[in-house]
């Protein structure tokens, strides 16, 4: 049978400069940052299309009615009252609108910080749904105080409400993540040895890690951990740790503040020709391409 971790945390072996508690959801999400800055109810009329600003991601509690959500990749669905969705690319060609006699909601908008991992935002589905049973928990709790700092004009409430949100986004995906149907790092989070080598992954991505030192440490047989962490997190392992150096690396070129001769070795490859044709190869163009360089940055970019 396999083992869920409990609330997704993997105590990792004892390092230097690594707190037991990071967990690998902990440890990905710090780098996933977010700002939330508008909590607000309304109300939809009969067949009445919710309109969301675009460019924002936003959760939707339902806190009475039934809302339908048409458009997602994972087909149509019905969020009843007492559930949540929550879109992390924004409404796109998402179509909202109240079924039945209406809807009330309560909405909660952010915004992912330019400097988060682009990488591992994309992983996300366009449409999570957290129904009332499986949120019941924490939802009501959370929806309490954030209605209660939304309406608050004392000072630090916009700091309140932008800390609450990203509660709800935490819980959202670790609610989600415990139902399964995640793929991507998130469908590691699932099983606690695929996210015990995951983690390694992400901790140490230049590191020469084997399918024998990963499997190891997942404490499965080598074919066994290959066949599982490919099923969960939808490539096999040594691919997943290339495209996570590369996804690094991205998030670098659009920093600017490291020349593309160097970002390669930062990340793991022995010379900048062997970076070139990888990033080529999983993005479609050079890193040359994206790099940005700052203002601020005198040195050329090679």
């Amino acid at each position: 049978m396999t083992e869920l971790p409990k609330n997704l945390t993997i105590l990792p072996e004892m390092e230097v400069g690594i707190p037991a508690s990071a967990d690998l959801l902990s440890h990905v999400l710090a780098q996933i940052r977010l700002t939330g800055d508008r909590v607000y109810s309304c109300s939809l009329e009969p067949a009445g299309r919710l309109e969301l600003e675009a460019g924002a991601a936003h959760v939707c509690l339902v806190m009475a009615g039934t809302l339908s959500v048409e458009g997602s990749e994972r087909g149509p669905s019905i969020i009843d009252t007492g559930d949540l969705v929550m879109l992390p690319h924004g409404a796109g060609a998402l179509r909202l609108a109240a079924a039945g006699a209406g809807a009330t909601l309560v909405l909660c908008r952010f915004r992912f910080e330019t400097d988060s991992l682009r990488g591992m935002v994309s992983a996300l589905p366009d449409c999570i749904h957290i129904r009332h049973a499986e949120g019941a928990g924490w939802l009501e709790g959370i929806v309490h105080f954030l209605m209660i700092e939304a309406g608050d004009i004392q000072p630090g409430a916009a700091l309140m409400v932008s800390r609450l949100i990203d509660l709800v986004v935490i819980r959202t995906l670790r609610t989600w993540v415990h139902q399964g149907p995640a793929s991507g790092w998130l469908g590691g989070l699932s099983d606690a040895r695929i996210a015990s080598a995951l983690k390694a992954i992400h901790e140490r991505p230049t590191e020469r890690w084997s399918i024998d030192t990963l499997a190891g440490r997942a404490g499965m047989s080598r074919s066994n951990f290959c066949e599982r962490f490919t099923a969960l997190v939808g490539r096999p392992p040594l691919r997943y740790q290339n495209e996570w150096r590369l996804t690094l690396a991205r998030d670098l070129l659009a920093k600017g503040n490291v020349r593309v001769s160097e970002i390669g070795f930062i990340v793991g490859y022995e010379s900048e020709a062997a970076f070139s044709r990888a990033y080529k190869a999983l993005f479609g163009h050079p890193p040359r391409a994206e790099y940005k360089p700052r203002k601020d940055t005198a040195r050329p970019a090679s």
